[in-house]
């Protein structure tokens, strides 16, 4: 526009025509410069020059913040727009659809999956070990072992299943019993205990007969207690097994002996030591399978979301009340979240740079702006040239 502005003025005498083109070229170079201002004064100072009202959008980022976030909260999250939204969308429908779609699914489980994994790894963490440790003592800690004990022992003997847990021990220990290398060993035990019958030199012989006569008679005596039911012993043990679960449910003394001894258990080091143990393999092995390429997680997961969706897609009264519960809710949560929503917005424009909020505007509008200053300079010539033909024609 300078360079023909420039011409036109030079032939200007040569024939009237060149008149009417350097009025359209001067109202272009103005137009072009007008608009080349007002572009930069939305981004900067012209030329670097301090010049009022220029430079807006970093002088009104913050201003610019709080009406976007109070426009968002008004119209986007305003409460009759999204239930007229929720009202016209079956969303429990739609995820039903969406989930029982294999692909679908696998991603769900590749996000739990990865989750998982972060979870994993911000509790194996010394810290996290020692909260589960003291929290399992605190949980071990509140329940009252004596009174629980007696009432499991209680449910056993009125159901006889006391009696079953006995057949098992003593059948186990007559079988025991009857093993040659079983009574050679408590035999040797026992000679080695004899002291004054090995300073004679019969301590294996009497050891050896001593525990012979023993174990037949203590055999005998568990092989007759499986096969009476009636008897005297089994009887026995079925009156302190009662008498057991009364004492242990209302005798302070034993409720006492028992917490003392449950106290001394949880102070024990190495009953941390094995909590912290069994953590840290429970966490291994989650580790472990999570990252396998068949992780048993992984499978669940996706079969989880599969079996959810067929379940929605087959039941109707679930589908309604899901849609019904998330119109129910949307009304709360919009009152409640969105000035939080707001704040959250204004605050996070707030925190950009001026100038590079203002660099990436211009740089994603850059195109745009072009052709602005292209029709400023455009529409200038033309408002131009009418006023020289129009002046022209005056005269």
């Amino acid at each position: 526009a300078a360079a023909l502005y420039v011409l036109a003025t030079a032939l200007q005498a040569r024939h009237p025509a060149w008149g009417y083109v350097a009025a359209f070229a001067g109202a272009a170079l103005v137009g072009a410069m007008a608009d080349w201002f007002a572009v930069v004064a939305l981004f900067r100072h012209p030329m670097g020059l301090p010049i009022a009202h220029t430079a807006i959008v970093p002088a009104s980022k913050d201003r610019i913040g709080r009406q976007l976030a109070q426009f968002i909260a008004t119209h986007f999250l305003a409460t009759d727009w999204v239930l007229a939204r929720l009202r016209g969308v079956d969303a429990a429908a739609g995820l039903a659809h969406w989930l029982v779609l294999p692909a679908n699914a696998a991603r769900v489980a590749d996000h739990g999956t990865a989750l998982a994994r972060w979870a994993v790894a911000a509790l194996d963490e010394p810290a996290v070990h020692e909260t589960v440790t003291e929290l399992a003592r605190g949980g071990l800690r509140q329940i009252d072992a004596a009174r629980l004990s007696g009432q499991l022992l209680q449910a056993l003997v009125q159901d006889g299943r006391h009696q079953a847990l006995l057949d098992a021990l003593v059948s186990q220990g007559a079988r025991l019993l009857g093993e040659d290398a079983v009574q050679d060993g408590i035999s040797d035990a026992i000679a080695r205990e004899v002291k004054a019958l090995k300073l004679l030199g019969l301590d294996q012989v009497a050891a050896r007969l001593a525990t012979r006569k023993v174990i037949v008679i203590l055999a005998r005596t568990l092989l007759e207690m499986t096969e009476d039911p009636a008897h005297p012993l089994r009887q026995r043990f079925d009156a302190l097994a009662a008498d057991w679960a009364q004492r242990l449910q209302q005798d302070p003394t034993w409720q006492q002996r028992v917490a003392q001894g449950r106290d001394e258990l949880l102070a024990s080091p190495v009953l941390g030591l094995h909590v912290r143990q069994a953590w840290g393999d429970l966490l291994a092995w989650l580790d472990r399978d999570l990252r396998a390429p068949a992780s048993w997680t992984h499978q669940r997961i996706a079969a989880g979301a599969q079996n959810l969706g067929a379940h929605l897609a087959t039941h109707d009264a679930l589908r309604a009340w899901i849609n019904a519960e998330l119109q129910a809710a949307a009304p709360r949560l919009l009152e409640r979240h969105r000035g939080d929503i707001a704040a959250f917005i204004e605050a996070r424009v707030q925190a950009w740079d001026a100038r590079q909020m203002s660099d990436e505007l211009e740089r994603h509008l850059g195109q745009d702006l072009q052709f602005i200053r292209i029709n400023g300079t455009v529409v200038g010539g033309a408002v131009g040239l009418l006023i020289h033909a129009l002046t022209q024609w005056w005269r």
